[in-house]
């Protein structure tokens, strides 16, 4: 059976047709009904995955083709999701990847591919979108053989086939001047090219745990590849943990994937991927078998968290007006439940408590999970972005270096290089493309905060960036990432376009007329590189004169509407993003003026001793 049985992966740079290109392997595999009505992009099953585009959690499916069993895993194509990645290389044999016939590889393709081939993966090429204008599929093919040299890739792996697909079409062709009629040639590839589950031979059942989720009514639910023996319904399991400690349980559910749907098997035999209930704490990495005398299998360590953010009980005067979630017991035991499926995500308990430390790979991670808490109807601050340094061991402070790559117009070249100068990044390689420059530079995660938003007006919206983890190296020294200060509310009540006409005059608002503020509350940038407190509530003073200037409307600039990971990459230090079910507020952490200025007198005093 083991040998009908073909795992891959599916690993794309964000916005290249992957889950276009999964949904049209599902429908033309025969598993839907000719009038069966099915949704679009049918493996990006979350909210927030359908409105961003990109792919957060790693997903499996199914279909049969012919006589073989085709598991598919989704990975996300994003760095900060890496931990999603890592875990599930354990469980394929084969990968897919999927390249934009315009764009070509990109950061995001390089950084999955890497984890892909270390685990032995045999790669299949899709160059996809050849339908769209200005498509060059053999210059992306060029850059694909580059691509896996400088990954190191095995002579094995340089000799992939290439498949040139339309995901939006539904057609693949094995050459260019092929007639595309159907996915075919792409089922015929997978089937052809993927080897048969890697297994030991055994009778021992074991199988190594790469993914979770969680049953109300089963508890945890372990996801992985069996890699030897079976299970069947029934039978006792020992997990055996990171530290060698053996705990016994019941096989009490047995999981396999039909289609998008989950369904209950009885038994389950080496290749399979599977999902198995049984014990209520397992983690990511540890060992489940049915020999009380095995030996665990090896575990794959994932890259280090990078960042560091904290999340804080919402003590404004608004506080408790949206959400119904608002306490630090509500906001701890949501964090802990993201721990249980989010291998990259740790969760530590402050000197406060009301305030939590929380750790992951980037900042897009931790908003993905703050935008998920404000739709459950959670209420929560946010603070900036914090670099996690570590040490050598000859005691020098080490920080996180990202491989940053930024595709410009030329035009833009000399702003884009001298901000990338004052964020402490080194240039590793410049490529001309026509009117296009494309930088590639080793950058500390300090100096990428907020840099994306800073890239957008510098290129007018025209620049891309994308980045992935590199090392930790030497402390680059201090690196001034905003240059401007906030106009601060210093009263609460509803905002007038009388005041905000003032305030504009001093830089960019935050809000428009008629919003509630409240004292502390940040409103807008200053141009100038300090706060600057003001009275957005101010209203003109009746008289019995009238002047000249009466009954001419009031000409307000529109306001700087800020999503949440720009808000987070805006903030400043002793600031917090106050995110609720319906609002996202910008703050100070000391709302009190008086008790802001003697906070910072304190500070500067402590410092000068």
């Amino acid at each position: 059976m083991k040998q009908n049985i073909r795992n891959i992966a599916i690993i794309a740079h964000v916005d290249h047709g992957k889950t276009t290109l999964v949904d049209c392997l599902l429908r033309q595999s025969g598993l839907f009904r000719d009038n069966q009505v099915v949704e679009e992009r049918m493996m990006d099953s979350m909210d927030l995955e359908r409105e961003k585009g990109i792919t957060i959690k790693a997903k499996n499916a199914s279909y049969t083709y012919g006589d073989y069993h085709v598991n598919i895993v989704d990975t996300p194509g994003h760095a900060d999701f890496g931990g999603e990645v890592e875990r599930i290389m354990n469980m394929i044999d084969g990968v897919v990847l999927v390249v934009d016939s315009v764009e070509g590889p990109q950061a995001q393709t390089r950084f999955v591919l890497r984890k892909a081939l270390e685990s032995g993966a045999k790669p299949i090429v899709v160059i996809n979108k050849i339908d769209r204008e200005g498509a060059v599929p053999h210059e992306v093919l060029d850059k694909l053989f580059d691509l896996f040299l400088s990954l190191n890739a095995t002579d094995d792996q340089l000799d992939f086939p290439v498949i040139y697909a339309s995901a939006k079409q539904g057609i693949a062709m094995k050459e260019l001047d092929d007639e595309g009629k159907d996915m075919k040639p792409l089922f015929e590839a997978i089937v052809q090219h993927t080897p048969a589950p890697r297994i030991q031979q055994s009778d021992d059942f074991k199988l190594l745990i790469a993914n979770l989720d969680y049953s109300d009514y089963l508890g945890r639910i372990a996801f992985g590849k069996i890699i030897s023996g079976k299970i069947t319904l029934g039978t006792k399991m020992i997990r055996i943990q990171g530290d060698g400690t053996r705990t016994a349980g019941k096989a009490s559910a047995i999981f396999s994937f039909e289609g998008m749907k989950r369904i209950q098997v009885e038994e389950a035999g080496a290749g399979d991927i599977i999902g198995l209930t049984g014990f209520e704490n397992v983690e990511i990495g540890e060992t489940i078998t049915d020999n009380e005398e095995a030996e665990p299998l090896p575990f794959v360590p994932v890259d280090p968290p990078t960042i560091c953010m904290q999340f804080a009980v919402n003590d404004g005067p608004f506080a408790g007006k949206d959400g119904k979630l608002v306490t630090a017991r509500h906001i701890r035991e949501r964090l802990v439940r993201e721990t249980r499926t989010n291998i990259s995500l740790r969760v530590n308990e402050t000197d406060a408590p009301n305030i939590f430390d929380v750790t992951a790979r980037g900042e897009m991670q931790i908003s993905v999970l703050v935008e998920q808490m404000r739709r459950e109807g959670f209420e929560v601050l946010v603070s900036r972005p914090e670099v996690i340094y570590q040490r050598s061991p000859e005691g020098k402070l080490l920080e996180p270096i990202e491989k940053l790559f930024v595709e410009t117009p030329q035009e833009f070249m000399g702003p884009v290089l001298e901000s990338m100068a004052n964020r402490k990044g080194d240039i590793t390689n410049m490529e001309h493309r026509a009117d296009t420059i494309i930088v590639e530079a080793l950058i500390p995660m300090r100096g990428l905060i907020g840099f994306e938003s800073d890239l957008v007006n510098m290129t007018r919206g025209m620049g891309i960036i994308s980045h992935l983890f590199h090392e930790y190296d030497e402390d680059r020294g201090d690196i001034l990432t905003r240059k401007t200060g906030s106009l601060i509310s210093t009263e609460t009540g509803e905002s007038t376009a009388y005041a905000l006409d003032m305030a504009q005059q001093r830089g960019k608002l935050l809000i428009g007329p008629g919003e509630q503020v409240y004292a502390g509350m940040v409103v807008g940038e200053n141009a100038r590189d300090q706060d600057l407190p003001i009275n957005p509530c101010r209203i003109k003073k009746l008289t019995n004169f009238r002047s000249s200037g009466d009954g001419k409307g009031v000409q307000l600039e529109p306001p700087m509407l800020l999503s949440l990971e720009k808000a987070i990459e805006f903030i400043g230090q002793d600031e917090y993003v106050e995110a609720t079910p319906n609002n996202l507020r910008l703050r100070k952490k000391i709302l009190c003026e008086h008790a802001r200025k003697r906070s910072e007198s304190t500070r500067q005093v402590k410092v000068m001793a």
